[in-house]
Formats: C-alpha cells, sequence, structure tokens
C-alpha cells in the first residue's frame, strides 16, 4: 500500500467533497415541489449584483427558507455520527462499537422527555420552547457521558471492555425510564416525542443553535483528528502503543470526551439516527484504508453524504408526507451491514 501524503489526502478528499456538493444540487432541487434550479440560480446572481433586494421566486424562498438549513443540518449531523463511531471503533478496538452502543442517545432521549415534561408546565416563549428540547437532550448525553466514563473506570484507568458494557446496562436502564415516562406525555408531545426518537431533521434550529452545533463539530473532530497517527497505534494494541511512545490514558480521554460532544450535538438537533455512525466507519475503511489520518475526514464527508442521500429519499418516497429519517437508515443500513458481516465471516 502505498504511503499516504498530503497531495493524496487532499484529492481523496476533494472526490468526497465534490460527490457531497452533487448530493447538495440533487437534494434542493427534489422534494414536495419540484425546483427550476436554473431559475434559482439567475435570482441569487441578480441579488448578488444588487439588481433586486430579494428573491422573486417562490422556489428561492422554498429552497433558501426550507431545503438548505435542513441540508445544513443534515450535513453536520452525518459527519458528526460519523466520526464518532470511526473514534469509538478506534478506542474500542471493536468494529460493532457506535456512538449509540455507549447509551449516549438514550441519555439524549431521556433528556429530550424531561425537557417535553417540564415545557408543559411552563410559560415559555416560542423561541425559547423551541431551545428547551435540544438544550435537554444535550444535558442529558452529557449526564450519560460522565456515568458511563465513571463506569468504565477500573484501578484508575479506563477499561475499553467495561466502558461497552456500562454503556450497554446504562442504555437498556436508560430505556425502560423513557419508557415509563412516555406514559405521562400528552398526545402532541407524545407524537413528537416518538417521531423525534425515530430521527427527525424537518424541525427548524434557532441560528445559535446551529451555530453551537458547527463550533462544536468543527472543535471536536479536530481534537480527534490531532490523535489520528495515535489511533492507528492504538489498533496493535495498548502496550504495543505504550512503547512506542503513545500517551493512552490521555489520547483515550481525549477521543472519549470529544466523540461523545459530537454525539451528544447531533442527537439534541436530530434525535436517534441509528447506522450512521457504524456503518460509514467500515465503508469508508474498505475504500480508503484504516490509517486514521485518512478515514476521519473520509467519515465526515461520507456521512455527510449517506445522511443527506436517507433524508432526501425521506422527504421525497412518500412526498409530501416526510419519513422519519432514521427509519431510512435503518432500512438501508440493517442489510448493508448484513452483507458487510458476511463478507468479513467470509
Amino acid at each position: 500500500m502505498r504511503p499516504l501524503t498530503l497531495t493524496r489526502l487532499l484529492l481523496r478528499c476533494g472526490l468526497l467533497a465534490l460527490i457531497l456538493f452533487a448530493v447538495v444540487v440533487v437534494a434542493m432541487k427534489l422534494g414536495a415541489v419540484q425546483v427550476s434550479l436554473y431559475g434559482l440560480g439567475k435570482d441569487l446572481i441578480s441579488v448578488l449584483l444588487h439588481r433586486t433586494s430579494s428573491l422573486s421566486s417562490d422556489y428561492g424562498m422554498i429552497v433558501l427558507g426550507i431545503r438548505l438549513p435542513r441540508i445544513v443540518l443534515a450535513i453536520f449531523v452525518g459527519a458528526s455520527l460519523s466520526v464518532a463511531g470511526v473514534s469509538f471503533q478506534a478506542l474500542l478496538r471493536n468494529p460493532l462499537a457506535d456512538p449509540y452502543v455507549l447509551g449516549i442517545s438514550s441519555g439524549a432521549a431521556l433528556g429530550s422527555i424531561v425537557a417535553l415534561i417540564v415545557e408543559s408546565h411552563l410559560s415559555l416563549s416560542p423561541e425559547m420552547a423551541g431551545l428547551i428540547t435540544p438544550v435537554g437532550a444535550f444535558l442529558g448525553a452529557a449526564v450519560t457521558i460522565a456515568a458511563v466514563y465513571i463506569l468504565g473506570r477500573r484501578d484508575g484507568q479506563i477499561d475499553s471492555t467495561t466502558l461497552l458494557l456500562g454503556g450497554i446496562i446504562t442504555a437498556s436502564f436508560l430505556q425502560a425510564v423513557i419508557m415509563f415516562l412516555m406514559t405521562t406525555l400528552s398526545g402532541n408531545n407524545l407524537r413528537g416525542s416518538a417521531f423525534w426518537f425515530m430521527g427527525d431533521l424537518s424541525t427548524p434550529q434557532p441560528r445559535s443553535l446551529q451555530y453551537l452545533l458547527s463550533f462544536g463539530f468543527i472543535i471536536a473532530a479536530g481534537a480527534i483528528y490531532t490523535t489520528a497517527s495515535d489511533l492507528n497505534l492504538l489498533l496493535a494494541g495498548e502496550k504495543e502503543a505504550m512503547h512506542l511512545g503513545v500517551d493512552v490514558p490521555r489520547v483515550r480521554i481525549v477521543v472519549y470526551i470529544a466523540a461523545s460532544i459530537l454525539t451528544g450535538l447531533a442527537v439534541s438537533v436530530s434525535g436517534t439516527i441509528g447506522y450512521v455512525g457504524l456503518l460509514v466507519p467500515h465503508v469508508m475503511r474498505l475504500i480508503f484504508g484504516s490509517d486514521h489520518r485518512m478515514l476521519i475526514p473520509a467519515c465526515a464527508l461520507g456521512g455527510a453524504i449517506a445522511l443527506l442521500v436517507a433524508d432526501t429519499l425521506a422527504r421525497t418516497v412518500t412526498s409530501p408526507t416526510d419519513l422519519p429519517v432514521g427509519a431510512v437508515t435503518a432500512l438501508a443500513g440493517a442489510p448493508l451491514f448484513i452483507y458487510l458481516l458476511r463478507r468479513r465471516i467470509a
């Protein structure tokens, strides 16, 4: 295998970026209302040249006001889940590890339900009401991160097996609490929470939350990428990595916290979307190899492409009714996972 160079890295990422751009163009065009991108482009050029102060066509409002924010959200959520997934798989040296196995999504779901219950007893402005569910979900994810981290410590250090088992047990317990609390929700909140659990990108997010998501992704993903070479050495085993000069405890803490933050941010705005963090790293690994210097950015772009394709299908297959995007990823992800599993066994 040829060594990874900066030129090869940029070329591969550039190819994925071109694919992502093509998917974005298709996603802007498709939907309940078919949009002429040529007409939209003329409107945008007129605005940029100051020939007019606003978009004259109705589809300008549809694309820029409705579809584009949803597309951007899908890109950040897909990238966050995929980067978190490849990080957990490398950290735990377990191909089945993903953000949801560690119980982080269950914690976010519990936090959102608690937020809905609190919201029903308070008189909040529309802006505050739109923020309380994502904030509750992120706080729930943060508490779960801390709890699983404490459960995963043995003799003052993180044990990968104990951490994984602690996450599974925590997720099971939180799911039971969620089922109990859902019986206390009213009709509208119950339907909304059920749709949220299956993954939902249709709810408009406040601009402040969009900035927080993008800033948090850049910081957390950047922190993980600084450990890419160390993660490569960790694949050979922790003792071997220590002998090669890797500060294993520091890498564990940085990767675990950063990947958990990515998951918490993604789940807080999109609900529980499965298979993206599990399967995209496997597909990218088959295409580009296991060098995390290439794998981490490839997973970010590949996750964005995968979730954007899934969300576009969710918007168009049963148009004008939207499907939960988590249902689409599950329908597509389960057969793909079985194929990868059989390929690995064979």
